[in-house]
């Protein structure tokens, strides 16, 4: 089937897509690459048509050298979006994915639980936030990417020694969040994906030493200790962290739908954690961009990839009809 119809994909990675591109080339659909750290935008010109926009950017590009393109990626896709091209992940999501402290105040409003956190625009400021919180913490940037930037601290006198040594950087933006930290139960965490809305799949993630760097495409091997093929990895394959599929309550899925409506996400993953510290759930993150689990046919049984382009073909379908 050949589909008289366009799809762009804006994206600034393009080794964590070429499944993706290799999907809807086989379906037949005209596929408009556009690389987010080589576009220059006249506000006040005529827009390509595309009969679908997918956002597909990646707020680690900042790790990359591209922090401009983070928020160039904003004004690009809301100039679509009001020329009325359907974008999905648009906006609304892509501007959620890269502030934390937005992801956390989504969450309070949807009344779910969330680590006690404080948001500030300077390193001199964590101090004085620290005072309001309980030992141990973890320092994160806004923007987040990877695990990037974040230092743990168990008390007054180690958050004074890092901010001595001028180890806590904030990211692009210059916002920094202070959050109580809580060691993850077993050192796993749940990561759980949706699509158009809905639950798609879910995996528990067996943290190794590096303990905030946990992109599911990257992850290398099953708890089994089976090796899983890798071919949309990204920066940090390689890393120890070992996986396994999941199933979570009914009321989690609830939950996590619900997330996914409020955050306008088409396509994205939330994270939550079992605390050591006190025995609670948490969800701390919301993904946008959502790089699905390496070998995904190995670990759960079916290509999300797959699902996702016939998502986006029944998208131009429906255009179509």
């Amino acid at each position: 089937m050949t589909f008289n119809r366009s799809i762009a994909i804006y994206y600034e990675h393009r080794e964590w897509f070429r499944p993706l591109f290799r999907a809807l080339e086989s379906r037949g659909v005209d596929i408009q690459p556009i690389r987010a750290d080589e576009q220059i935008l006249d506000p006040t010109a005529a827009l390509p048509h595309y009969d679908l926009l997918l956002n597909r950017m990646s707020p680690s590009a900042w790790e990359r050298g591209r922090g401009g393109a983070v928020f160039h990626t904003l004004n690009y896709l809301a100039a679509f979006e009001s020329a009325g091209v359907p974008v999905w992940n648009g906006s609304q999501a892509y501007r959620l994915d890269i502030s934390k402290a937005l992801q956390l105040s989504l969450l309070e409003r949807l009344g779910l639980p969330v680590p006690r956190t404080r948001v500030v625009y300077s390193p001199d400021q964590l101090r004085v936030a620290a005072a309001e919180l309980a030992f141990p913490l973890i320092v994160k940037p806004n923007v987040g990417g990877n695990g990037a930037g974040i230092v743990r601290v168990a008390d007054a006198s180690a958050l004074e020694a890092e901010l001595a040594a001028g180890s806590i950087t904030a990211g692009p933006d210059g916002v920094l969040l202070l959050q109580e930290y809580h060691a993850p139960h077993g050192n796993s965490i749940v990561r759980v994906e949706t699509l158009e809305g809905r639950f798609l799949y879910a995996i528990r993630m067996h943290l190794g030493q590096d303990t905030f760097s946990i992109c599911p495409a990257d992850v290398c091997s099953l708890v089994s200790g089976e090796q899983l093929q890798g071919e949309a990895r990204g920066d940090h394959a390689g890393n120890d962290a070992k996986v396994e599929p999941f199933q979570p309550s009914a009321k989690i899925i609830a939950e996590v739908e619900r997330i996914a409506r409020g955050g306008h996400l088409d396509v994205g993953g939330v994270e939550y954690l079992e605390s050591e510290r006190d025995g609670k759930r948490y969800y701390y993150d919301v993904n946008a961009l959502s790089n699905f689990i390496a070998d995904a046919e190995k670990v759960i049984g079916f290509d999300p990839t797959a699902r996702l382009a016939d998502s986006l073909v029944g998208q131009l379908m429906a255009q179509a009809a």
